[in-house]
């Protein structure tokens, strides 16, 4: 085989090369070069003895050397696409991370400078407010990198739920406690019927979840537009709706919205991973996420959350 490889030519049972071998072994020549050897090992050895007999199979060897090469064009192109695609991925995530990070660390940076060369000079309020600045957008910081934790988790397949029994309505207040300074000029209607039942999740993904459609909707509407929050149940699986009261989805980014790096206007502030996080994280939960535009204007993301199982007869008062 080594050698009909080195010389590309046939060899072995009905060539004048080692005829005596047990099989024929033909070269797969393909046009970029040599592909594999091709053994046969016919069950009557004088079959090889007709010269049209090893023409056919010549044929043959030709013919299979042009489909591996062909399957090996096809495998490098793909294998070159996803280089590209990473390429573009790895891009776009250094692009959106470095614009992200600058603008608060910026904030933070001029907040930190002013005190130091003037804090003798600035009275509580004013120092109030710079100390205030660092802080909100240090938690911007946190989102970022929490976001990033995420999806990282969700693609290397290492996110791990921890689910319990939680009433939904707390893990909306969290969700509304952590981006308090985003929503100041809001009105957050929130809608959760006393009777809904407690639902299996993992708290701090869901509230994660919400964060994140809270945080979409302030980015992309404006200032002292409304937000709601509507909880239902089926008895088989909530259904959680965050509606805000902007321009809407561009027609047909319904399903857009959810890729990663996906922004919903050019230059955008976020690094378009939040939607793709709650798809994930929602996903993982068994449940399904989608966008809606609203016939009065503005676009509704909604998620379902399976009510499998029954919960404990009592629950723990800080579940």
């Amino acid at each position: 085989g080594k050698w009909v490889h080195e010389h590309h030519q046939p060899a072995g049972l009905g060539t004048s090369t080692l005829p005596g071998a047990a099989a024929l072994y033909l070269p797969l020549q393909a046009p970029r070069g040599p592909v594999g050897v091709l053994g046969i090992r016919p069950a009557d050895p004088h079959s090889l003895d007709a010269p049209d007999q090893l023409h056919q199979l010549e044929t043959f060897a030709n013919q299979t050397a042009l489909a591996i090469e062909r399957a090996q064009l096809a495998d490098e192109a793909q294998q070159a696409q996803v280089r590209m695609e990473t390429e573009r991925l790895r891009n776009s995530l250094l692009s959106s991370v470095s614009h992200d990070l600058r603008t608060p660390l910026a904030t933070i940076t001029g907040a930190a400078t002013t005190m130091l060369e003037n804090g003798a000079k600035l009275n509580d309020r004013t120092r109030q407010g710079l100390l205030e600045s660092v802080r909100e957008e240090a938690d911007r910081l946190n989102r970022l990198v929490q976001n990033l934790l995420e999806m990282t988790r969700l693609e290397s397949g290492a996110l791990q739920l921890r689910k319990e029994w939680h009433p939904l309505e707390e893990v909306i207040g969290a969700a509304l406690g952590r981006l308090g300074k985003e929503l100041a000029d809001r009105r957050v209607d929130t809608r959760v019927p006393p009777d809904l039942p407690l639902v299996p999740i993992d708290d701090v993904l869901i509230e994660q979840v919400l964060v994140n459609l809270l945080d979409n909707a302030v980015k992309y509407t404006p200032g002292g537009s409304p937000i709601r929050i509507i909880a239902t149940s089926t008895g088989e699986a909530i259904t959680v709706e965050v509606a805000d009261h902007g321009p809407g989805l561009p027609r047909g980014e319904e399903d857009r919205v959810f890729e990663k790096f996906y922004r919903g206007m050019p230059g955008g502030r976020g690094a378009g991973l939040g939607l793709a996080i709650c798809q994930g994280i929602v996903k993982a939960h068994g449940g399904n996420i989608w966008a809606q535009n609203l016939p009065e204007g503005g676009v509704a993301f909604l998620f379902t959350l399976p009510l499998a199982g029954k919960p404990p007869a009592s629950v723990p008062a800080d579940a």
